[in-house]
């Protein structure tokens, strides 16, 4: 979905058109999907920016939220020293700077910035998910090399991983637990 903002309160200045995966909550948080490893939400009423992790937590999600809090704070949109944990679990926040300007937005220029920082990470995120569903694909439908049609498989006398004449039961090497 489109988004077209407008900074500042001049005619003659120009729009800015924002290509993101956007939704509004009812508190009037924007909250945007865009990036593969972490949901962002820009609250403008909190003057905040949360980035919180899709499913899963890890390493990958952590590093995604790092960086993205250090672009806002080197582009000058968040303060350096309120970057921290959010309450959520794994969410990382930080707050907006208060432009000295009274004509700028604060919520307009970090999503203009969280959109700069999603195009920089999108060819990542889209050559991680291409590797994935080309290792699925491997799987569904692999080379001759690497397949057998029905039958081909040669029978053996031992087959299976558990071997006959070998006691597995919990008791049965309770020998070498004697004192």
């Amino acid at each position: 979905m489109a988004i077209v903002i407008k900074v500042g309160e001049f005619a003659n200045e120009k729009k800015v058109k924002l290509e993101l995966n956007i939704r509004k909550s009812l508190s009037g948080d924007l909250m945007i999907f865009d990036h593969g490893d972490i949901d962002i939400v820009l609250s403008p009423a909190k003057n905040k920016v949360v980035a919180f992790p899709k499913e899963t937590m890890n390493d990958l999600v952590y590093g995604a939220q790092n960086r993205l809090m250090s672009f806002l704070r080197k582009r000058g949109v968040l303060v350096a020293e309120s970057i921290q944990a959010g309450a959520f679990y794994g969410s990382v926040e930080g707050t907006l700077e208060t432009p000295i300007n009274e004509d700028l937005s604060a919520s307009k220029l970090a999503l203009v910035n969280i959109s700069s920082f999603i195009d920089e990470e999108r060819p990542y995120f889209e050559n991680v998910e291409a590797i994935v569903s080309m290792a699925d694909d491997e799987l569904a439908h692999p080379d001759k090399e690497h397949s057998t049609e029905l039958g081909e498989v040669p029978h053996s006398t031992d087959q299976g991983s558990v071997r006959k004449g070998y006691v597995r039961d919990p008791y049965a090497l309770n020998y070498l637990y004697t004192l």
